[in-house]
């Protein structure tokens, strides 16, 4: 007599048993992922195909022609640079502050770190229109710390939302906002650094310095460019920000300061909702491409 137990039918029935029983569990993931996420790119990839007709009204069929008219806006463009220049500046800036922290944090030789810690990741739990606005009444000229720095100095010495100043300001708030969020990655990855191999660069003669170098930074490689990814990806995001201090600096911030703005302003300003769909959507692809760039980069540099 033959046994059928454990026959290659049985375990092929099992195996999809189980893939049934997985895929039971992550459906109620996969339906919201799908309404909340895909069902808005496809509509929005199906609005940017068509565009409205000034004269006839209702909308005409125009395939990539969106596409094309978005790649040779000089606003669009403009938008882009201003972002890309802020990226390039700002989040070395805000990554560099965050490694210094975080070290001086994990270090021995920091008193009453956790209250440090606390009050580097204070800002991030602000809600961002309460920081921008809480920043917004510090840089009006008419109001507030600048404005009374230049009374007290009698002439307008500082101008946080002038053409100039505009950049560095938003900069400047975003910074405050983000170092407490990078803190706690950076000071986490460092939490799970193998003791051993610090106490062996110690034996080894290794300063603090050294160590930082040749032991803790590489160790943490992995948690520095998700940083940087959601950085990136933030900063070619910027909304929050200018769409406030606008109120403030009208003549500075201009209604395609940057893509997020463009795109928004196009729809809900310009009623032209077909191209404010291609811009989001180019915008979305320049930004997906980037950060697997650098993802790429730094996996590269961890092997």
């Amino acid at each position: 007599m033959t046994s059928t137990v454990g026959s290659p039918p049985n375990r092929a029935g099992a195996v999809r048993a189980r893939g049934r029983r997985g895929w039971i569990f992550v459906a109620p993931f996969a339906v919201v992922f799908a309404l909340t996420f895909l069902a808005p790119l496809v509509y929005a990839f199906g609005l940017s195909l068509f565009r409205d007709q000034a004269f006839f009204g209702g909308t005409v069929f125009v395939g990539l022609g969106n596409y094309t008219q978005a790649l040779a806006d000089a606003n669009f463009w403009n938008a882009f640079l201003r972002v890309l220049l802020f990226l390039a500046v700002q989040v070395p800036i805000m990554l560099l502050l965050v490694l210094v922290a975080a070290f001086a944090i994990d270090s021995a030789r920091l008193h009453a770190a956790g209250f440090f810690r606390m009050v580097i990741f204070l800002p991030y739990a602000v809600p961002g229109v309460v920081a921008v606005l809480m920043w917004g009444f510090i840089y009006g000229d008419h109001f507030g710390l600048a404005a009374d720095l230049n009374h007290l100095l009698g002439q307008d010495a500082v101008q946080p939302l002038s053409a100039n100043w505009i950049l560095t300001s938003i900069g400047n708030i975003v910074t405050w906002e983000f170092v407490g969020y990078n803190m706690l990655i950076f000071y986490s990855a460092l939490k799970v650094v193998p003791p051993d191999q610090i106490e062996a660069a110690a034996i080894d003669g290794a300063g603090t310095l050294r160590t930082i170098l040749s032991v803790k930074l590489p160790a943490i490689r992995g948690a520095i460019v998700v940083a940087t990814i959601f950085s990136i990806i933030g900063s070619f995001q910027l909304f929050n920000e200018p769409n406030i201090l606008r109120s403030l600096a009208p003549n500075v911030i201009t209604t395609y300061f940057t893509p997020n703005m463009y795109a928004y302003n196009l729809s809900f300003s310009g009623q032209q909702y077909n191209y404010s769909a291609t811009v989001a959507i180019v915008m979305g692809v320049i930004t997906a491409i980037i950060a697997y760039a650098v993802q790429l980069r730094g996996q590269r540099k961890e092997r």
